[in-house]
């Protein structure tokens, strides 16, 4: 489920962007603007073809129920590392559109006199810098990382195994509990909290 809501979201967002790209070439085209000339236009289109790629990666390798789990193993450091990179260079080529946009835009007062639009799109720019930044200090805090396919696949055969023939999942959730309290205890371990020892004997 987690799998399906992660790509799904992806999916909207990036057909938001491909309607943002065909408006923006439009646009660009009925004022006679010349295109991919700014560097904020190269690392947006970069940033979208990268997406595409990631998009496509991911629905390949981490949907399709064929995919051997030691190419998801492998691919899975480059996978997070294409994502995070590839939200931080829209994070950029927002801030570079915005102060593109105030330059060229803004002509009586101008964008160095620091009229109310200017000062409202500094503002939007450092709370959108501000969201990049708390998303990535997310995506890297270890104690929000579910655990592997390898641990939960290993986690469901030895469950099979220790509930016998015919139990099925039954004995999964209890299983599960063990092992998110082992992972959150190495989660807190990792982010230098001490392991709570629990009562006394």
């Amino acid at each position: 489920m987690m799998k399906f809501i992660h790509a799904g979201l992806n999916i909207l967002a990036f057909s938001f962007a491909a309607v943002s790209m065909v408006a923006v070439f439009d646009f660009h085209n009925a004022q006679n603007i010349p295109n991919m000339y700014s560097l904020h236009s190269w690392v947006g289109l970069a940033a979208v073809i990268l997406y595409s790629l990631q998009l496509v990666l991911g629905l390949c390798v981490y949907l399709i129920p064929i995919t051997p789990l030691s190419w998801r193993a492998a691919l899975m450091p480059m996978h997070i590392y294409s994502g995070l990179f590839i939200f931080t260079s829209v994070i950029a080529a927002a801030l570079m559109g915005i102060t593109e946009k105030l330059i060229f835009g803004l002509k009586d007062p101008k964008y160095k006199d620091s009229p109310p639009e200017a000062v409202f799109v500094n503002v939007l720019g450092v709370l959108i810098g501000v969201f990049g930044a708390v998303i990535l200090w997310i995506a890297t805090r270890p104690a929000w990382k579910r655990p592997s396919e390898q641990v939960l696949q290993r986690l469901q055969t030895d469950a099979g195994l220790a509930a016998g023939p015919g139990a099925g999942a039954a004995a999964l959730p209890q299983h599960t509990e063990r092992i998110d309290l082992e992972a959150s205890g190495d989660a807190r371990r990792r982010n230098g909290k001490p392991e709570d020892p629990g009562p006394a004997n």
